[in-house]
């Protein structure tokens, strides 16, 4: 391991590929604090909402049914409390990664919210639907593969109104990774390889 002090990598996933396995596997290895749902939880204490996490976990994912379209900064001020706690999300993502002592990030759209930044490395995490179908039902309480695709659906949703980018598309990120194809444990290592060639050019 001889990564950068200040390294941040994002992982996005497809819901049931391992994806939060591999960002603990890989925030274990490097040394550095992961940083998924708690995001949610700091944001909405720092906004001084006192619901149970659950219920803002929940909330934080709804979005306008009117349109899917990015909104302006001009909008910002005027919208619903969600949009406010996306707001506050992204500024702690942005002040953690700020810090210089490294994170690991899953989801919150961290991939975007941190684009453009230095050594800022993302990876999106797939799996083909016998590997999710699988999983599901050692991981997630005998889910179905539908109820995998609904939740899916509804963080895609999340993802187009908030970044007016596309979920899942490989121009966002560094890397994809199957892992219906490798070891969870040999998409981590792919993973710290990639950010050490390029660290090391």
């Amino acid at each position: 391991m001889h990564m950068k002090k200040n390294t941040v990598i994002t992982i996005s996933r497809q819901y049931g590929s391992g994806g939060r396995q591999i960002s603990r596997l890989l925030s274990e290895k490097m040394g550095v604090k992961r940083y998924d749902r708690t995001v949610v939880a700091m944001a909405a204490e720092s906004l001084g909402a006192g619901d149970r996490l659950e219920d803002v976990l929940s909330r934080s994912y709804e979005v306008p049914k009117a349109s899917l379209g990015a909104i302006s900064t001009a909008q910002l001020d005027t919208v619903p409390a969600y949009n406010t706690l996306y707001k506050e999300q992204a500024h702690i993502i942005r002040s953690i990664a700020a810090e210089g002592n490294g994170a690991v990030f899953l989801g919150r759209c961290a991939e975007i919210v941190l684009a453009g930044q230095p050594e800022v490395y993302s990876f999106f995490i797939c799996a083909d639907d016998a590997f999710r179908t699988r999983r599901a039902g050692t991981h997630y309480g005998g889910m179905s593969l539908k109820q995998l695709n609904e939740i899916e659906e509804k963080r895609s949703n999340y993802y187009a109104f908030y970044t007016g980018k596309k979920w899942g598309d490989p121009q966002n990120f560094d890397l994809v990774i199957n892992t219906s194809r490798i070891p969870l444990e040999q998409a981590v290592d792919l993973i710290i390889d990639y950010v050490n060639r390029v660290q090391g050019e």
